[in-house]
């Protein structure tokens, strides 16, 4: 039974071997539950401020910019200081940011412009954590305990999305927008302390010449099987990402409201956590390029396949099929980048997978959009899964070499 389990569902070893992991995982996930709550937090009090909407849009905007444009060097300076370093300033630069927006609102000075600066700042110090954040694991773990590693991992994201704005929605509602803010502050103690016990983890630099950006995109330029893992993700996230048009889907297509959209909203995030729970046959999969094609193909086949159903219960599976499908793709992604690079480059690249992560979703709403009002949601939704599938297929053939990418011998 004790084996059954471990074929089935998520591999515990990283937890076993490695107190230092164990203890980063926790705090990790405990910090992304106290975002998620900040998250949905600020969204109600722009609104409440402004009474409108686009206001409200604007947060993504004031997150999604900064995000991308310091991902990029804040990948550089993982690969020039120490890591642990750079992890525990950028997670205490977060906590005070929160803890500013506990006591603007306090003190009654909480303005819109007040809640964008502090978001924008925040996401400064997103882009520098992650990459220094994702760079320490393989320095934690053996090799062969990365893809195990990165599945627990994929389960501390989906978690905060979807625990985060839930009790984010209750805490506002019985204690303020205060509460919630002072609440995410004392959550990055459990990160903070994660990150303190780990060991100083300096880049293992092969010459004295800093990192930089360039030299990073340069190296990712002569490496078809690393870019083949970002340019498989655009297949999905742009060609077949139907999110923006589900409040249309939920009317049209189910006569619901915007409770089902809702339902729309959370089905691919319960479907990613599934991915990870149920992860523990990823381990014994070596060749992770035919993976990512695979999983990547059946995000497109199950898009396709929700734009032709009109059962409810139907398109919510297909979606959660499909976030399931989107899971392992970034479990044998995250792994292929953490092995087959070397160390004085894990944080340029984790930079890179930062701005694809954050603006592949973005392009793939805005042509959702796009083609659906020229069309029809049905056109977008279906035609963009086939293509996905089509692309990716395209991608494969073309580059035969990503398909027999062994772990065992990895080839960047």
């Amino acid at each position: 039974m004790r084996a059954a389990r471990r074929r089935i569902f998520a591999d515990l070893t990283p937890f076993r071997i490695s107190a230092d992991y164990r203890r980063l995982w926790f705090g990790n996930m405990v910090s992304w539950v106290g975002s998620g709550m900040t998250a949905l937090a600020i969204s109600l009090q722009v609104y409440d401020l402004t009474g409108s909407s686009f206001y409200v849009g604007l947060v993504g905007i004031f997150t999604l910019v900064p995000l991308v444009a310091f991902g990029l060097y804040g990948g550089a300076i993982a690969d020039t200081v120490d890591r642990r370093g750079l992890g525990l300033y950028s997670a205490l630069g977060s906590a005070a940011l929160s803890a500013a927006l506990a006591a603007g609102t306090f003190a009654g000075v909480a303005n819109v412009w007040f809640l964008y600066a502090v978001i924008a700042l925040q996401s400064v110090c997103q882009a520098l954590n992650a990459p220094a954040r994702s760079a320490m694991i393989p320095k934690l773990l053996p090799p062969e305990q990365l893809p195990a590693a990165n599945a627990l991992n994929s389960m501390i994201m989906t978690t905060g999305t979807l625990v985060g704005p839930m009790l984010g929605g209750l805490v506002v509602g019985f204690a303020g927008y205060k509460t919630a803010y002072l609440i995410d502050a004392i959550t990055f103690a459990a990160s903070l302390y994660a990150m303190w016990r780990l060991p100083a983890m300096l880049p293992e630099r092969t010459g004295a010449k800093r990192a930089s950006v360039l030299d990073g995109l340069r190296f990712l330029a002569t490496r078809p099987n690393l870019r083949m893992t970002f340019f498989s993700d655009f297949c999905a996230m742009i060609l077949a990402h139907p999110r923006a048009l589900f409040p249309a889907v939920a009317v049209l297509w189910y006569g619901g409201d915007a409770r089902t959209t809702g339902l729309l909203v959370a089905a691919p995030a319960v479907g990613a956590l599934l991915g990870g729970v149920f992860s523990g046959w990823q381990g014994r999969i070596h060749r992770h390029g035919l993976a990512v094609l695979i999983s990547v193909g059946g995000w497109g086949a199950a898009i396709a396949v929700f734009g032709l159903t009109r059962q409810l219960w139907l398109g919510l599976f297909m979606l959660a099929v499909a976030g399931f499908s989107d899971t392992v793709s970034m479990v044998f992604r995250n792994t292929m980048m953490q092995v087959a690079a070397p160390d004085d480059m894990r944080g340029r690249l984790q930079g890179v997978f930062i701005v694809v992560v954050a603006g592949g979703p973005r392009l793939g709403d805005f042509l959702a959009g796009t083609v659906a009002d020229l069309t029809s949601p049905a056109v977008m939704v279906v035609g963009g899964g086939i293509a996905c599938v089509l692309a990716v297929t395209v991608l494969g053939l073309s580059r035969r070499g990503f398909a027999r990418y062994d772990a065992r011998n990895p080839v960047p």
